[in-house]
């Protein structure tokens, strides 16, 4: 049975062969209000009754969660299946909230620094599942949430429709609310599904994950490389770039691994005449493997950045949430 929430408003009135402004209250009751489908106001028994029949309103049940000192909240969700993901809500001052939004069970593309790449991967999650997890953590949550981005755990572009579907419910009007420009879809580089996001033209921003600049290392790092080199992601990235202007560029930076004057310069070269703005965040690793830069590597590889990207925004990402297992990288579908 199809669920509610699996596809907007246009898609509800196609499934049902309804009336788009019937389509609308349905989706309205559902997902903008959290109601049931019988609570959808000004809509004829008769379609009340086909809605019914044909929807599923199945919810995530909220398994654990816990609150960082730092304010972040992470959730554990069990879904119907019994499968488990988690979702971090995450506070932006003190008026309303972003959400990171897990897209799969687990994660196939096994990044040696990334907690869900050591899970392997279970399956994809169904665009309600995605919309799921946040109307959950919107019951829970006094401050309004105002923007997604499926950052959590999976490759969302290894489970593509269904995410750019949850995309919809939640700007949708009658859905999320939620303005497309504060949707952020993050992929570690699936280079084909660039290109086709790009050529769908959808307006969610894209922000891939690229971590080295150099492809040995890269590799090393991330083995999705191997099969999608480097070469070609950055053509991907300068098409997407050309088409919609600059592309925000995740770096997990990693102590005596990726933050020399060499990576500084390597991304130089790579990125040139690329618009982009480059995310530093510092890694998160439960295994010790792999630490944090320190101050001084930190701000040396500022200042390269500054010299080898000039006139391109470098802005460092706060990783919020490691006391309680909730940063970037740490997701692991445990309560701890």
């Amino acid at each position: 049975m199809e669920h509610v929430a699996n596809q907007d408003a246009r898609g509800l009135a196609r499934l049902l062969g309804i009336d788009l402004v019937d389509a609308r209250r349905l989706l309205g009751a559902a997902v903008a209000r959290g109601c049931t489908i019988r609570d959808a106001r000004n809509v004829r028994r008769a379609v009340l009754d086909l809605a019914s029949s044909r929807l599923s309103e199945a919810r995530l049940r909220v398994a654990h969660q816990e609150d960082a000192a730092d304010g972040f909240r992470r959730y554990l969700f069990e879904l119907v299946d019994g499968a488990r993901v988690e979702s971090v809500r995450i506070p932006l001052f003190d008026t309303h909230h972003t959400l990171c939004l897990s897209s799969q069970v687990g994660c196939a593309l096994g990044c040696t620094f990334c907690a869900t790449g050591r899970l392997g991967h279970t399956r994809n999650l169904e665009p309600w599942e995605m919309v799921g997890q946040w109307l959950e953590v919107r019951r829970d949550s006094q401050l309004p949430i105002t923007g997604a981005v499926f950052m959590g755990q999976g490759e969302p572009f290894h489970n593509y429709e269904a995410v750019i579907a949850a995309g919809y419910v939640l700007c949708d009007p009658a859905g999320g609310r939620i303005d497309a420009r504060r949707i952020s879809i993050s992929t570690a580089g699936v280079v084909p599904m660039i290109r086709r996001y790009t050529a769908e033209g959808h307006k969610f921003r894209l922000c891939v994950s690229l971590n080295a600049a150099l492809p040995e290392k890269r590799a090393a790092l991330m083995p999705v490389e191997q099969g999608q080199p480097l070469e070609e992601l950055i053509d991907a990235v300068r098409e997407h770039a050309e088409e919609r202007g600059r592309v925000t560029l995740a770096y997990v930076m990693m102590s005596g691994v990726n933050v020399g004057e060499e990576d500084a310069e390597a991304l130089g070269r790579l990125l040139h005449g690329i618009p982009v703005r480059l995310n530093p965040i510092p890694v998160n690793d439960d295994t010790g493997r792999f630490a944090p830069p320190s101050d001084a590597e930190w701000k040396s590889f500022r200042d390269a950045l500054a010299i080898h990207l000039p006139g391109q925004p470098i802005v460092r990402r706060y990783s919020g949430g490691q006391d309680r297992s909730a940063a970037c990288g740490m997701l692991a579908s445990t309560e701890r």
